[in-house]
């Protein structure tokens, strides 16, 4: 135990270790009385003073000292006065937190306490010429705390105290042994055991400069304060903002600049998908290679536009994107359908297919369903802008299977609806 104290005295700590501990209350002799002898029930008769040191805050050792007298119970028990006192090591236990009692309230605590000791009897006005018994004893009990504050809590305790080796009866008129000498006063050296117990209230003072007590500590881990919440939920916020307007939150935002309007993919990445170096918001042909002198656009005339259509859905460059269990269009992808809903007012006689898809995350068939809203919300945005319903479908594809599950990235590029002709 010394070793224990010693290394954590000298070691920093979190919380303070150290506590003082005075308390009251009655008490009760249990047995052995002599025949005819009788105790009240509570005895207003006890005093208890401690000093606690907490190995950590589940652990920790208590020495104390109580202190007090037995007596009759007035007008059914002939007169008695025995004064005891007893000393004691615990070990000292905090239940409350292995049951997880902070949990329903922060000012309620639990200790228990078990441990070994010595004590003393003397004893007054009895029939035999008694001397002063000394036992030794086993003490165990269990210690309700409310904290009052920094530096006090209220302590409610009820305790069991067993001695051994006891030579009187509790009220010191007999041996305590199951015979009676021939010859009065002769003691017949049989040491039986006895059984008491107290049930005391008072205060725990705690000592040290840290802010709390081991009772009270709460690790760091586990919850946090007030201020570091905050401080999370302001990083969150922080996160969230979306400096450019581009749709795409800063934290995953590799282009925070790109210019209003642009079309950007999920990365918030400017567009560019033709790729012949004209970004989509700049280019009047954005699915139609073409050099920045034309805007984008091809220098040669093109015959077949449905061809390049028809090539520009089919090979996945026109497509409408989603957050994650989400069938509400991102803000950056809705331009696509834009694009379709242009080409077909131009060419009346092309129908296309909405195509809804999912990532893996999630079961079948909610994957189903929800690549189907997706596919739907396209569908409705679609028909919004005057297409007659005949030219369109949509259906729901389920879970993309060719994109790298592993990946952040490619698990939203599956989160998409694209488009098909028909």
């Amino acid at each position: 135990m010394l070793i224990l104290v010693i290394s954590n005295v000298f070691s920093q700590s979190k919380y303070n270790r150290w506590s003082i501990e005075a308390s009251i209350g009655p008490n009760k002799p249990m047995g052995p009385l002599t025949p005819g002898f009788l105790s009240p029930t509570l005895n207003l008769g006890h005093a208890d003073l401690g000093l606690r040191y907490m190995i950590n805050d589940y652990f920790g050792f208590k020495g104390d000292l109580g202190v007090g007298s037995f007596s009759e119970a007035a007008g059914v028990s002939p007169v008695f006065t025995t004064n005891y006192f007893r000393m004691n090591i615990q070990a000292v236990g905090n239940i409350g937190k292995m049951i997880d009692l902070p949990s329903l309230s922060r000012k309620l605590g639990m200790l228990a306490h078990f441990g070994t000791g010595f004590g003393r009897m003397s004893f007054e006005n009895t029939r035999l010429d008694t001397q002063p018994d000394y036992h030794y004893n086993f003490i165990g009990g269990v210690t309700t705390l409310y904290k009052l504050g920094k530096r006090a809590a209220l302590t409610g305790d009820i305790s069991i105290i067993y001695n051994g080796r006891q030579t009187y009866t509790f009220d010191g008129n007999a041996y305590n042994a199951p015979f009676q000498p021939i010859i009065p006063k002769q003691n017949p050296l049989v040491h039986a055991p006895g059984t008491w117990w107290t049930g005391t209230i008072g205060v725990a003072f705690y000592l040290g400069k840290n802010e709390t007590h081991a009772d009270w500590y709460v690790r760091e881990a586990e919850y946090a304060t007030k201020e570091e919440l905050a401080s999370q939920i302001n990083g969150l916020k922080d996160m969230l903002n979306d400096a450019d307007g581009d749709g795409i939150p800063d934290y995953l935002d590799k282009e925070p600049n790109t210019p209003v309007g642009a079309r950007v993919n999920s990365m918030g990445m400017t567009l560019d998908s033709d790729g012949d170096g004209t970004s989509d918001h700049m280019d009047q042909c954005p699915f139609l290679p073409g050099p920045s002198s034309t805007s984008g656009c091809p220098v040669e005339e093109i015959n077949d536009q449905l061809d390049y259509f028809r090539k520009a859905l089919n090979d996945g460059y026109v497509n409408v994107y989603y957050a994650f269990d989400s069938d509400k269009p991102l803000v950056f992808s809705i331009s696509a359908v834009a694009y379709v809903a242009n080409f077909l007012k131009k060419n009346p006689g092309v129908s296309v297919e909405v195509k809804g898809y999912a990532d893996e995350l999630g079961t079948e068939d909610y994957n189903m369903k929800l690549s189907e809203r997706r596919a739907k919300a396209v569908y409705d945005l679609l028909t919004a802008t005057g297409i007659d319903e005949s030219r369109i479908s949509f259906k729901g594809y389920g879970e993309d299977t060719r994109v790298d599950k592993t990946s952040v990235e490619a698990r939203q590029m599956a989160r998409r609806a694209s488009f098909e002709i028909k």
